[in-house]
């Protein structure tokens, strides 16, 4: 398994999209930042919103906008259900994805959870705010999915991903 080989640490901020949770019940934020804190990065931001494309759409423009804010995990809100609109409000925010990480997601769900992998919308890229490019991942609201992300994907590669993110804001 390639681990990352950065040293570099982010200051993330975490978002949950859920109608049916509140800060204090919210298992998969926790467990994002949990991954995030034990692997060395900080939380700027924890924030739930409810399942409105403006209301997730603004939090993300904001963080986005925010030098402090190196990254934005966004756990719920990607399934197929009508009230699932995380992709719809974030997608055009962004400059480029990274359909990688929701293949990869999807193929290791897969082996885990079976042909219902295919249901998630799992995303990333990153957002482009002046001279701020800000990587960006959509995760399901189950926590199984969210540890998973987190384990074998994200704090992974996170370090290296915000060095070349880095370098192509210089450029």
């Amino acid at each position: 398994m390639k681990h990352d080989t950065s040293t570099r640490r982010a200051v993330v901020a975490v978002l949950t999209v859920s109608d049916s949770r509140s800060l204090e019940d919210d298992r998969s934020g926790k467990i994002a930042v949990d991954e995030l804190e034990k692997a060395g990065h900080s939380i700027v931001a924890r924030e739930l919103v409810q399942d409105e494309h403006a209301a997730i759409a603004a939090m993300v423009s904001r963080w986005a906008a925010d030098d402090s804010v190196d990254a934005i995990v966004v756990t719920g809100g990607t399934g197929p259900s009508r009230r699932d609109v995380t992709p719809e409000a974030v997608l055009p925010l962004m400059a480029a994805s990274m359909p990688g990480f929701g293949e990869l997601f999807r193929q290791l769900s897969y082996e885990e959870i079976g042909a219902a992998a295919m249901l998630s919308r799992a995303e990333a890229g990153w957002i482009d705010a002046d001279d701020l490019r800000t990587p960006i991942f959509l995760l399901p609201g189950s926590p199984k999915a969210v540890t998973l992300a987190m384990q074998k994907l994200i704090v992974l590669q996170l370090g290296h991903l915000l060095d070349v993110c880095a370098l192509e804001v210089k450029s």
